[in-house]
């Protein structure tokens, strides 16, 4: 990664931004202050909530963070389908006493006003989410100072980010939690991802720009097995929901580690895209049905995850989570940092003496 870049955090840990209120400014600071790169998740957010997170996590940190934002989707849903999900999910409705979201309730977060607050009041780094923008919002960003990052989950996505002129890609492997990053939803590639060192590989091949890795990464030795693979750092989500400065549901951080959640798995059930989450009885008796529609399964889901989460019930709720969710810590944010590094200089020192990570 160029060392403009790396330059901004010490270590090459970076918090993922976890939208759904999980990646709040406390935790996004405390990743910064012990050295690594917090993120804010600006998805599902109004721009002035967005610009609200901004200045209270300013208020936390004076080192360099990132914040992230969701790109807009294209119209392709059948109307049909949405309908008869709907249906479906009538008993739930009922069972939760809540009503269906409205699944017109918008399908561009917001994106274009974001931008505007990106650029009026700049951040040091902002990634994108679900694409990649095109090459004036990447040179309008850069004017203002602010580096460029964006997901790709296929070495054809990672070309397209690099055209675009962004500094970096996040190549997201399969095993990430929640949402994958493709830039477009083909319900005919579902179950085709390709794993993270696989990944990295084809992405190094495949352009020039640094790579910050990101899939099922738990501890530092993970770490130092990505940066040896060719990434210039790692990207953990996961690691972090189980945080104390995490944002997230104690119901979903409990869940974690808890041995009635065994597995997790791609699912379309709760928003209409693919997205990595613990099995529970929703996961279970929707997925299979669940329409390509995102957003709009995702605002008619909405009530239902908020009522399950209200009346206690994690069997109704969304929980993210990436395929090493049972080596979560529940530790203070910027302790789990601190772990981490130690970790990874463990593993490098091992590797250096020809050991094994």
């Amino acid at each position: 990664m160029s060392s403009a870049l790396t330059d901004l955090f010490p270590l090459p840990i970076v918090q993922a931004p976890m939208a759904g209120g999980v990646s709040v400014p406390q935790l996004a600071a405390a990743v910064c202050e012990a050295g690594g790169l917090g993120f804010l998740a600006a998805g599902y957010k109004t721009a002035d909530g967005m610009y609200q997170e901004i200045k209270q996590l300013r208020s936390l940190t004076g080192r360099p963070f990132g914040v992230n934002v969701f790109m807009p989707q294209p119209e392709y849903a059948d109307p049909a389908a949405v309908d008869v999900y709907a249906h479906q999910l009538a008993g739930e409705a009922t069972w939760y006493e809540a009503e269906l979201g409205d699944p017109d309730s918008g399908r561009d977060d917001g994106f274009e006003a974001k931008l505007v607050v990106l650029r009026d009041n700049p951040v040091p780094v902002v990634s994108f989410h679900f694409g990649v923008p095109n090459r004036e919002v990447v040179d309008a960003l850069h004017r203002v100072g602010t580096f460029v990052l964006a997901a790709a989950t296929t070495p054809d996505e990672a070309r397209a980010v690099e055209r675009a002129g962004a500094d970096g890609v996040i190549a997201q492997g399969v095993e990430a939690g929640g949402h994958q990053g493709t830039h477009r939803d083909i319900p005919e590639l579902d179950g085709t991802g390709i794993g993270l060192l696989s990944l990295i590989a084809q992405v190094r091949e495949a352009v020039s720009i640094p790579i910050v890795a990101a899939g099922g990464i738990m501890r530092g030795s993970q770490i130092a097995g990505v940066l040896a693979a060719g990434a210039s750092a790692a990207q953990l989500g996961t690691a972090f929901l189980a945080t104390h400065e995490s944002g997230a549901n104690a119901l979903h951080k409990r869940a974690l580690t808890n041995p009635l959640f065994v597995r997790t798995e791609l699912t379309r059930a709760f928003s209409g895209r693919p997205a990595r989450g613990l099995v529970n009885r929703f996961l279970r008796e929707h997925g299979p049905y669940a329409p390509a529609a995102y957003p709009e399964i995702h605002h008619l889901t909405s009530p239902l995850r908020k009522a399950a989460a209200k009346a206690g019930d994690a069997q109704g709720m969304a929980l993210w989570a990436g395929q090493g969710h049972r080596m979560a810590r529940e530790l203070p944010a910027g302790q789990l940092v601190e772990v981490l590094a130690g970790e990874l200089a463990a593993a490098r020192a091992s590797l250096a003496g020809g050991g094994m990570l």
